[in-house]
């Protein structure tokens, strides 16, 4: 153990206890194609496993934003990792690649290897919730970066998927109907505008019980991102999809236009799908025009598929039978943007 690495605050020893606690949870999200386990300077991955012709490699990668700040004054970091893992995989089916393997960086003031552990506990989950590997990643404990019980966490997933397969938007016309799968909540978008609103202005604190809510303010916003992945590869292998969006930060204006070309817009009825209890929780208290919900959040969608309209009854069937609630939100019409009603 080095004294003078100890004295600048960097702990070596708790950096190695944190390895071992996180190997158990890593080894849960082993799949076909993993050519490495932890600990190489790499994470290696076989793509021949995979049996493409042309294949394609999508990447993403994302943070959870100040969603981190709110986990922390909670002390519940055992479900932020899912919302990590969710920004980034969620974005790469979007174009219809299966993610392969994930890996995360976490940037610490102190390591705390029970902290460590749980962080890495919820990044494992949401890769086995989206069939990826976690196949490495980084601690790295920095005290005049952050400070005691501070931390940040980001991560980078590939995927692939067959060039003829690949989802582009090109094929959404006028005429395409417009599913929507609902959201948890806020997922990982807009808790600037969160925070604001509950503890600047408000003042309320994260164990207030709400009635609207039916629990917490912290544990409502803190339910982590839902992950998509498995129910949409299971409907790109039934129906032709012509276009989908993940619904982030913008809300629908932002996000909803991104699946489609110019000359097209999105007409959404908002009564056809349940709007998550938060929404309008935040909305009455911060005294937000609805309009600007719609162009700030999820408000309930959080991942969009546009199909033919004669698919329509296949696709909500397929992902119904996928575990997938799926409403039929809108349909595609000539304009441009996004119209709510």
């Amino acid at each position: 153990m080095s004294k003078a690495y100890e004295k600048s605050g960097v702990n070596l020893e708790a950096g190695y206890e944190s390895v071992e606690r996180i190997k158990k949870h890593v080894a849960r999200t082993d799949r076909s194609g993993v050519f490495s386990g932890v600990g190489g300077f790499g994470g290696m991955f076989d793509l021949s496993e995979l049996g493409l012709r042309e294949p394609i490699l999508v990447s993403g990668t994302d943070g959870v934003g100040t969603k981190l700040l709110i986990a922390i004054e909670a002390n519940k970091h055992d479900t932020i990792g899912i919302d990590a893992v969710a920004m980034c995989v969620n974005d790469v089916v979007v174009q219809g690649a299966e993610p392969l393997y994930f890996l995360d960086y976490i940037a610490v003031g102190k390591n705390d290897p029970a902290q460590i552990e749980a962080i890495v506990a919820g990044v494992a989950e949401g890769c086995v919730q989206a069939g990826a590997a976690l196949v490495g990643g980084e601690t790295a404990e920095m005290p005049d970066m952050y400070s005691e019980g501070h931390y940040d966490l980001a991560g980078f997933t590939v995927g692939a998927v067959e060039k003829s397969e690949l989802i582009t938007g090109a094929k959404v016309t006028v005429g395409d109907v417009i599913i929507g799968l609902p959201s948890s909540g806020i997922h990982s978008n807009g808790y600037s505008l969160v925070r604001k609103i509950l503890f600047k202005d408000n003042n309320i604190a994260l164990d207030t019980y709400s009635e609207t809510l039916g629990k917490t303010v912290g544990v409502a916003i803190l339910e982590p991102t839902r992950i998509y992945v498995k129910p949409v590869l299971a409907l790109k292998e039934k129906v032709s999809i012509h276009g989908m969006s993940h619904i982030t930060g913008g809300g629908f204006d932002e996000n909803l236009p991104r699946a489609y070309g110019a000359g097209l817009k999105a007409v959404i009825d908002k009564s056809s799908f349940p709007r998550p209890a938060i929404f309008d929780y935040l909305m009455e208290i911060g005294n937000i025009d609805e309009r600007e919900m719609y162009n700030v959040f999820n408000m309930g969608i959080g991942f969009a598929i546009i199909v033919a309209a004669d698919d329509v009854d296949l696709a909500v069937e397929t992902l119904k039978n996928a575990g997938e609630m799926a409403y039929v939100i809108g349909q595609i019409e000539a304009g441009e943007g996004v119209e709510v009603f």
